[in-house]
């Protein structure tokens, strides 16, 4: 049976920070994306992460996003994705790995993929989004079975990592559940015009946003925001579901006064938003 993601879900997962608290209490978390061609992608999530409010988000890119990532996003760290010693210890030490975002598909991404898909462990989270699930559908890559798994696909990206045609999707969502258990994913994100978040204990659907959020980066910054949430809030799947929610929440807020809501723009105003709603638990 599919319920309605609705606002009670801010309201569950937003609660109020304890005082005696730090960084470190708010989630470590990675991403790696970004090749020189599509560094845009990084940027955002990388906004997304820090105005989610993740304790610390550190950024594997492309040498040449570096710069621009200190200019536009100065709270995130970053390191080079070639610097295998500076890469092992930051995958060691994180609470939450996102890769994917403008990663592309070269040999380079494919064994960069490996390398996380194979070095991470039970106690972090996993998100894979954007170029990642191209690879792993092309490349018959295997989620980890121990790690807390999220996928974010689009319906394409979906057909073509579960065989299951998107026609199907629609008719026959108990194919999409199972080959979500097939696949080892906790928790999935398939994103259409009515984004269904898919977990062990429900399958809840999003019947808000609109075609205002029709642009590139959309997904980039909700896979920014599901790491930042994930990271600082205590039940992974409760958190996503918040993260789906509030990304079409301030978005359609935004819409009243703007015919396209830049990803860029959803960033900046999620610290407001979940404010207003922390004012009101």
């Amino acid at each position: 049976m599919t319920a309605e993601l609705n606002s009670e879900i801010l309201h569950e997962v937003f609660q109020k920070r304890a005082v005696n608290t730090h960084k470190g209490d708010y989630g470590r978390v990675l991403l790696i994306g970004g090749n020189k061609y599509l560094g845009g992608a990084i940027l955002m999530a990388a906004s997304a992460s820090v105005d989610s409010g993740a304790g610390l988000t550190t950024v594997a890119t492309d040498a040449t996003n570096i710069g621009p990532l200190h200019a536009r996003t100065p709270e995130a760290m970053a390191i080079d994705w070639a610097d295998t010693v500076a890469l092992a210890e930051q995958l060691e030490k994180s609470d939450v790995i996102l890769v994917g975002p403008g990663m592309g598909t070269d040999e380079f991404a494919v064994q960069l993929l490996k390398t996380v898909l194979f070095g991470v462990t039970a106690k972090q989270i996993l998100v894979v989004d954007g170029s990642a699930i191209t690879m792993m559908a092309e490349h018959n890559l295997s989620f980890p079975l121990n790690t807390f798994t999220i996928a974010t696909p689009h319906q394409g990206e979906w057909e073509r990592l579960s065989n299951v045609m998107i026609k199907y999707q629609e008719d026959i969502p108990e194919m999409t559940e199972l080959q979500r258990q097939n696949l080892n994913i906790d928790v999935l994100v398939l994103k259409k015009y009515h984004t269904q978040v898919i977990s062990n204990d429900r399958h809840v659907e999003l019947r808000i946003g609109g075609p205002f959020q029709a642009t590139g980066g959309m997904g980039d910054t909700l896979a920014g925001m599901i790491a930042g949430f994930v990271g600082q809030f205590p039940e992974p799947r409760r958190a996503t579901e918040a993260a789906v929610y509030a990304h079409s929440a301030i978005a359609e807020q935004l819409a009243g006064h703007n015919w396209v809501v830049k990803p860029s723009f959803v960033s900046s105003f999620i610290p407001n938003f979940i404010a207003s709603i922390q004012t009101n638990l």
